[in-house]
């Protein structure tokens, strides 16, 4: 695992030597000649161990200390000092500090305990991980469900888990796919190291690649700092590529060379590192269709598409709404200090009824907000959004059996149920996009998108 060292100092010579000596054991180092200074590298890197001058103008080590003991508590700082002034280190480990070194210092004696710190530091970020997994059990236990279609992705997670294989998770918006490649991670060979999730589509084209890979001080502007990537945050453990269809096409080659010859080169570096990293990616688009567009490359489809799992959209599996409801219910009210125990026959129903356009992410939207403005501890209809009833097969049919004509094909008149179910959502929201957004349980970008492909105008909607 790459560790980030700060070194803090107000004398450059003995920041490039101690750069020097620690580089040696493939540490990445960042230095700052003052605590300031060192307060703005913390904000913005994530740094495993500060190693600080004792005495520096404007803000001196002790003070510096206090500052990182705030904001950062569960930061390792070894304190450089003076033979003569070891009492001040002493008094600074009372205040905090992991260790102290005194200068002139011996390498050897550097090494030890900038080791011993760096073991510190992993076994307080393994407790937080333990800690963020359990956290995340609710998501992890979101993978209820008793469906056949759902039953064929369970178990193709235990046929995958223990392997390296990389694996492609296609599905609508809103399925669970992050839940899956994290159920894969937790019950794999890698459960016990880092989880790093991307959003490819969330982070601008100009930046993906140094957010993948890293870059070195000076590669570009504002590299103000070396940045370790997310292939080497992810070493050992699992990489999941969220949206890897909106991954630009320049990078697509970079990726594919770094799936199949597991080494990366930062941006400004021509050094090759290895990483070992297991790669989950997932999308909502076709792949195949934008490899025939040109727009995805075909030798990386086939790379990431060793194990594909194809995750069933919730309509898809309408016998597993009730159970997941329960499960969101019993946990979202837990979290609001209510105590829910179950749906009315008719909001059962009423939710069954609906085609879940958003998935699970929708459902669970729905039963937050159903959770919070139910009086009693059984849910009842009327605590459900109004637009579940907008859409139901029933109120369907009679638009049809009204005489309106019927779209030529399947496509068409998924379309148009979509656009009346945005409509709604707009109108309910009286035309705020964000908000229309999260009634549906989809992203805001995703939204925008629909209403782009729907040819919908909000200012036109708004009254």
């Amino acid at each position: 695992m790459t560790h980030n060292v700060l070194v803090v100092d107000d004398e450059p010579k003995l920041c490039d030597l101690l750069a020097s000596a620690l580089s040696q054991n493939g540490i990445s180092v960042f230095t700052a000649g003052n605590g300031l200074h060192a307060l703005k590298v913390l904000e913005v890197e994530d740094i495993d161990l500060v190693i600080s001058d004792w005495r520096m103008p404007g803000m001196d080590g002790p003070q510096l200390l206090a500052e990182i003991k705030s904001r950062f508590p569960q930061l390792p700082v070894i304190v450089m000092t003076a033979y003569s002034t070891v009492k001040n280190a002493v008094q600074s480990m009372r205040n905090g500090a992991f260790d102290y070194i005194a200068k002139p210092f011996d390498i050897d004696e550097l090494d030890i305990t900038v080791s011993k710190a760096l073991q510190f530091r992993d076994i307080l970020k393994d407790n937080q991980r333990m800690r963020a997994e359990l956290d995340e059990h609710q998501q992890i236990d979101s993978l209820v469900g008793d469906s056949p279609s759902f039953r064929q992705v369970l178990h193709a997670i235990d046929s995958v888990r223990e392997s390296n294989a990389t694996i492609l998770l296609t599905g609508e918006s809103g399925t669970g796919k992050e839940m899956v490649a994290r159920a894969i991670h937790k019950h794999g060979n890698r459960a016990d190291k880092p989880f790093v999730a991307v959003n490819c589509a969330a982070i601008p084209e100009g930046l993906l690649e140094s957010e993948m890979f890293g870059h070195r001080k000076g590669a570009f502007t504002g590299a103000v700092t070396d940045r370790v990537g997310r292939f080497q945050q992810a070493d050992k453990g699992t990489l999941f590529l969220d949206e890897i269809g909106e991954m630009p096409l320049a990078l697509q080659a970079k990726i594919l060379r770094a799936l199949q010859e597991r080494v990366i080169e930062p941006v400004g570096d021509p050094r090759e590192r290895k990483v070992d990293v297991r790669v989950i990616a997932a999308t909502n688009k076709n792949l195949l269709d934008a490899v025939a567009n040109k727009e995805f490359r075909e030798d990386l489809y086939y790379r990431l598409n060793v194990f594909p799992i194809p995750l069933p959209a919730l309509r898809e599996r309408v016998e597993d709404i009730a159970p997941l409801a329960r499960h969101f219910a019993h946990t979202l009210g837990a979290a609001a200090g209510k105590r829910i125990t179950g749906f009315s026959p008719e909001a059962l129903q009423a939710m069954a009824n609906y085609s879940w356009p958003g998935n699970i992410r929708e459902l669970q939207n729905c039963v937050e907000r159903a959770t919070i403005v139910a009086s009693g501890a059984v849910i009842e209809d009327n605590d459900l959004p109004a637009y579940l009833f907008a859409s139901s097969p029933a109120s369907t049919s009679a638009i049809l059996s009204e005489g309106a004509s019927v779209p030529p094909d399947l496509d068409a008149a998924l379309a148009e149920v979509e656009k009346a179910y945005i409509l709604a959502a707009l109108a309910q929201s009286n035309g705020v996009q964000a908000a229309a957004a999260q009634l549906i349980g989809i992203s805001e970008r995703s939204f925008w998108y629909r209403l782009k492909k729907l040819g919908i105008h909000v200012d036109k909607i708004v009254r």
